[in-house]
């Protein structure tokens, strides 16, 4: 970068050892990334630096916090000792500290906003992975889904599910050709799979109203980016699949809904994902596949992905490839396979002749990195050593009442706090007492199979069944042409 200043259309991610700024162009951050490092060398530090520095270019961030210090973000700094020394390094980093736009969020709702999704939006090769499915449990739970959108039956939580497989054990003539997919023993193995889902607490990812993304996207009102925290501290060390999921999720639905943007000065968002080797370790082969294809391709919708991992090894060399900007603190080389691993990580940037980089890698001290960005033209840049810059927030975790301020003063208070219960296929194959029927129900029933084993309640019901079924053919008439690429990521309706 040379004697450039930074600004709001760069990456800074720090200095050099003469003092000179290291940055990456922002139009490039959409070429993924990657931080990687021992515990302890920094790279939360790191995360945080790049996120204010998102943020200030008006870059939406996403990012998980799993070791609960991230919200860090959402208060002012207070630089002392050697971290005010650092920035006394680096004149032309205009450090001011200062507190961040931050949102918290929280899967099970107690540190942060509840965040939700939904079965038919999670889709069947999503939840089996979820799950951990046998291949027949798996194709299943695909003719189960099959139904559920043949009939309208919406699959919002948890209990939908189960009640669609109970009606489909008592029924299964309604699976047609698929019935010999659903034996007893298949179907039970899914809902004991579903209850020890259940046990883990992962009810709560399911329901609504479910995560809005056009929320994640809105900028404050000065113009900077959102950081949205999602408080995996728990959640990582207690249910990691359902943390997993939920981010596969969360890019996979990114790349259906946001739209080609093309070349642009910058991305609009930033999508931090840490404790990386847990989105790839035991995922099925075919969603592995579709994953490293979406991160290929999600760049093209104005989206960054980072993944944040002890080692660049923990994720699929496919996937490692894609990565533009890397930034690698120390790591530590005692036994001949974690020698031969350290060669691999040094041997993935360009050489500096200025130093070796394999040495390097194990004198790095706290804070300290070797950064690899790209050039103008999206070209590999030398290897430098860099002093990462140091957060203008607060490093280090929020108290419980400055969190509690933060949520109490967030723009969506109100917004998911509270949990909606609306006719999904639970009630419509159950049935809720006082649920008063439709007057145009009755001219509604076009299904015999589904009258003949529902009796009068599923008389009264039917006519929504229909007119559901009906909003689903058309919402799926705008969205053919990129479900034939991820239909099988997905494999689910959306959100009505």
């Amino acid at each position: 970068m040379g004697d450039q200043m930074p600004d709001s259309l760069q990456l800074v991610i720090g200095a050099d050892l003469e003092g000179q700024p290291i940055a990456q162009a922002m139009r490039l951050a959409n070429r993924h990334g990657l931080i990687a490092g021992a515990t302890g060398t920094g790279k939360t530090v790191t995360l945080q630096r790049m996120a204010e520095a998102f943020s200030n270019a008006g870059v939406a961030v996403f990012a998980a916090d799993i070791k609960g210090d991230l919200c860090g973000l959402g208060a002012a700094g207070n630089p002392q000792g050697k971290i005010a020394e650092r920035i006394a390094g680096m004149p032309w980093l205009n450090h001011k500290p200062q507190a961040y736009p931050v949102t918290l969020w929280d899967i099970h709702g107690q540190s942060g906003h509840p965040l939700r999704t939904t079965l038919s939006e999670m889709g069947p090769l999503l939840l089996g992975s979820l799950l951990e499915l046998t291949d027949s449990q798996q194709s299943a739970l695909y003719a189960a889904f099959k139904v559920a959108d043949r009939e309208g039956l919406l699959l919002l939580d948890l209990k939908d599910l189960k009640a669609l497989l109970n009606h489909l054990r008592d029924n299964p003539q309604l699976l047609g050709d698929d019935a010999a997919l659903m034996t007893t023993g298949s179907s039970q193995a899914l809902l004991r799979r579903l209850a020890t889902l259940e046990q883990q607490g992962a009810e709560a990812l399911f329901g609504e109203p479910a995560l809005q993304l056009e929320d994640i996207l809105q900028p404050t009102a000065d113009g900077r980016g959102r950081i949205h925290l999602l408080d995996a501290s728990r959640l990582v060390h207690e249910a990691p699949k359902v943390y997993a999921t939920f981010l596969l999720w969360l890019l996979a639905e990114l790349f259906e809904q946001l739209p080609e943007r093309g070349d642009a000065e910058k991305p609009l968002l930033a999508l931090f994902f840490d404790e990386a080797h847990l989105l790839f370790n035991g995922t099925p082969q075919a969603l592995r596949d579709r994953l490293e294809q979406v991160v290929r391709l999600i760049r093209s919708k104005g989206v960054g992905v980072y993944f944040v991992t002890q080692s660049p090894g923990d994720l699929p060399d496919d996937v490692l490839a894609q990565l533009g900007l890397r930034v690698q603190h120390g790591l530590r080389a005692f036994t001949a396979k974690e020698q031969k691993s350290l060669r691999a990580v040094a041997e993935g940037f360009r050489p500096n002749p200025a130093f070796d980089a394999l040495s390097v890698l194990t004198e790095l001290g706290i804070g300290e990195a070797l950064v690899g960005t790209l050039q103008e033209k999206g070209t590999p840049e030398m290897v430098q050593r860099v002093l990462v810059a140091p957060p203008q927030s607060r490093i280090g975790p929020l108290t419980e009442t400055e969190r509690t301020m933060l949520i109490a003063g967030s723009p969506f208070k109100g917004r998911y706090d509270q949990p909606i219960d609306r006719e999904s296929a639970y009630e419509v194959l159950v049935g809720r007492k006082g649920l008063a029927p439709e007057p145009e129900a009755e001219q509604g029933k076009q299904e015999p199979s589904f009258t003949e084993q529902a009796g009068e309640f599923l008389g009264t019901a039917a006519g929504k069944a229909l007119k559901s079924a009906m909003q689903q053919a058309a919402n799926q008439i705008g969205r053919q042409l990129v479900r034939g690429l991820m239909g099988s990521l997905l494999g689910s309706k959306k959100r009505r």
